[in-house]
């Protein structure tokens, strides 16, 4: 099974990243789609990194994080200088990013926005992030995603 290329593929190709393709059987009534999707593909649910869209005093933001943990919206705010965070409703997430939810990347989408992503994890081997697509995961060093979305390293989790 193959995926077509994505804004996300065409973003990093277009940057010279390298990156290697993960495809999946999606299952949209899975409770938590990053660790269905770590379980499908044989992998630590700390290695695979899912994406959300928050809101940041109203502003948009983007986080990635490992798809076992949840996030602490304090931090999330901190972590960009504002006061209040809180998720962006799913239209708007699909809007802003051009993506469809399952399928968020912090690459290539619609309109820049600031990223930060978990800082647990992202000093190591190489991460598992999606693709653009549901059931499409790309894995690429932390650096490299860092390079990709101009992002930023936080402390963005709820404590274990």
């Amino acid at each position: 099974m193959s995926v077509p290329d994505t804004s996300a593929t065409l973003t990093l190709d277009a940057l010279g990243i390298s990156y290697e393709r993960h495809v999946y059987d999606y299952d949209p009534s899975a409770g938590k789609l990053g660790v269905a999707a770590a379980a499908a593909l044989g992998l630590s649910p700390d290695h695979v990194l899912k994406t959300l869209m928050v809101q940041i005093d109203g502003r948009p933001a983007c986080v990635v994080l490992p798809a076992d943990r949840e996030l602490d919206f304090a931090r999330v705010a901190q972590a960009f200088g504002g006061r209040k965070a809180k998720m962006l409703s799913r239209p708007d997430a699909e809007q802003r990013t051009g993506y469809r939810i399952g399928g968020v990347s912090p690459f290539g989408q619609r309109s820049t926005v600031p990223t930060a992503f978990e800082q647990c994890g992202m000093d190591g081997p190489p991460v598992v992030i999606n693709g653009g697509s549901q059931g499409f995961l790309i894995e690429l060093s932390p650096q490299d995603a860092l390079t990709a979305t101009n992002g930023i390293v936080a402390d963005l989790v709820k404590p274990l």
